[in-house]
């Protein structure tokens, strides 16, 4: 009976899988379908009180609308409102202009502008803005999400100034430099990787590397070294940021040694010809207005400025929503979150970019418009993995594949860790989920807890860019709303072939956890 539990819990998820890749359901229908089959599972074969299962469904709605879908609307009301002043027209035309060539474009935006966003503020951002700035510029919109997907995968384990990381040391009592160390160590030959798999997918085949190779290499390399040195004497705070920040400037550097070079016209943005400014477009500067205040708000209320961060941070509520035993408190920072931080950058630039309130109030009810089916898919998404964790179905599925594996757990560790990160959207909550049954795995086969617990950040990563919550957001930064099935259709074979690598990286380099640590 056991067994026949536990092999149920994977119900909810493959029925995601089922109606999102092969019926083509719309993700807010798979998603409240999937709710109706955890709570159905829950109250029956798990008998969790009705009670217990209708408020940890609650906690979940509550978490799902702040801060994650809170910042997403703030993200892509910030896109919006830049495509109705103008702003993105002359941002398409500077980027253009450093680099006409699609592949160069996906890299410095995906990738590196992605990985900064990651970083700094996490929660959806990192795929919504830079897709929106992508398809902004004429790339077809299911390519737009899928190399920025594709780009966020792992730069999450250290989003949001190091938060997943931080969480993962909180819940499994291990030392937090060895452990961002370790992690970054497993995640280097999918950093090198990446930037070569996002020119692929975004150029339409491996023969888009042909002169790109330089700089897709430098790319991956200028971002994963300061990763490795950050770790190592810092920790995870700083790891992405610091990362992106040097990919960045050595990807804009190398774009500008290749101005002049011919660009085929298959991966030509610009129509051959420099992109010059129109008579009364507004300034660079008033252009890139709120995605530079994004960054330097962002920056000031990170933990990187201790006094402003702990001012704000006064400015929060914590309360038990769920009445599960195993339920803590859920806890709601009023002011200092992404969402909020980004409103208010939008806000400022709007109002220099001339943008008067009317303006403004109607790009917002437009994005709670555009937005509305993914709210219900976050809001979902979120119950359903509250309900799948305090029943205790996460824990019995986690616990079928230690069993059944043994000694070569290590062999599936990414796998569990990815199956979270399906279900909740996010690394952060997969790390609380599942950290501490990874690094206690490890030491009932003699193996490193740092490693696999590591190893659950890999696999979150993957895991994560093909969630439903994720790709509500990727389509929602496009205008692809109700089409999730094309989206995941497009990363569903780059995620595979990843989480197979993983697989293979965390299984058979197992021996490394001692000189790495």
């Amino acid at each position: 009976m056991e067994l026949l539990m536990s092999v149920l819990t994977l119900l909810p998820i493959l029925w995601l899988v089922i109606a999102l890749a092969v019926l083509k359901m719309p993700g807010h229908r798979a998603c409240l379908i999937a709710l109706v089959i955890a709570a159905v599972l829950a109250l029956t074969l798990w008998q969790m009180p009705a009670i217990d299962c209708a408020t940890s469904a609650l906690e979940g709605f509550a978490a799902a609308l702040w801060p994650i879908i809170l910042v997403i609307i703030a993200a892509i009301f910030t896109y919006n409102l830049s495509l109705r002043t103008g702003a993105m027209d002359v941002i398409k035309r500077l980027l253009s202009n450093v680099s006409g060539d699609k592949r160069v474009i996906i890299l410095l935006i995906g990738w590196c502008f992605g990985g900064f966003l990651e970083g700094m503020a996490g929660f959806g951002t990192a795929v919504a803005i830079p897709a929106g700035m992508l398809a902004g510029m004429g790339m077809d919109p299911v390519l737009s999400c899928l190399v920025c997907m594709l780009a966020n995968a792992f730069p999450t384990a250290f989003g949001s100034v190091g938060i997943p990381t931080t969480t993962l040391v909180n819940v499994t009592g291990l030392e937090a430099i060895p452990l961002s160390f370790t992690t970054v160590v497993e995640m280097t030959p999918f950093m090198i990787l990446m930037p070569f798999l996002m020119v692929i997918a975004g150029g339409g085949g491996i023969r888009a590397l042909k002169g790109v190779v330089g700089i897709t290499l430098a790319a991956g390399l200028s971002f994963v070294i300061p990763e490795l040195l950050v770790s190592r004497f810092l920790g995870p705070e700083l790891t992405v940021v610091v990362g992106s920040v040097v990919s960045l400037a050595c990807t804009l550097f190398l774009a500008g040694l290749r101005k002049g070079k011919a660009v085929p016209k298959e991966y030509d943005m610009t129509g051959g010809a420099v992109q010059k400014a129109k008579p009364g477009e507004m300034s660079p500067m008033v252009a890139f207005l709120p995605f530079v205040l994004i960054f330097v708000l962002l920056l000031l209320t990170s933990k990187l400025v201790p006094p402003v961060n702990s001012f704000l941070a006064q400015f929060a509520s914590s309360v038990k929503i769920s009445t599960s035993a195993n339920a803590g408190l859920t806890s709601f920072s009023w002011v200092n979150t992404p969402g909020v931080v980004i409103f208010v950058a939008a806000i400022i630039g709007g109002i220099v970019q001339k943008a008067g309130g009317k303006l403004m109030w109607q790009t917002f009810l437009a994005t709670l418009k555009q937005m509305s089916r993914t709210i219900v898919t976050i809001m979902a998404v979120l119950a359903v993995a509250k309900i799948m964790t305090y029943s205790g179905m996460i824990s019995d599925m986690a616990g079928l594949f230690v069993s059944l594996t043994g000694v070569f757990y290590p062999f599936v560790s990414p796998i569990i860790a990815a199956i979270g990160a399906f279900v909740t959207g996010s690394g952060t909550n997969t790390e609380v989920l599942l950290g501490r049954l990874q690094s206690e795995a490890a030491t009932a086969i003699g193996a490193s807890p740092y490693w696999l617990a590591a190893a659950n950040s890999v696999g979150a990563g993957i895991g994560k860019i093909l969630s439903p919550q994720c790709i509500a957001t990727a389509v929602a930064a496009v205008d692809l709303v109700g089409q999730d099935s094309k989206v995941l259709s497009a990363v569903l074979k780059w995620a595979l072939l990843m989480l197979v690598l993983a697989c293979i990286v965390v299984g058979c380099f197992q021996w490394l956890a001692p000189y790495v640590i």
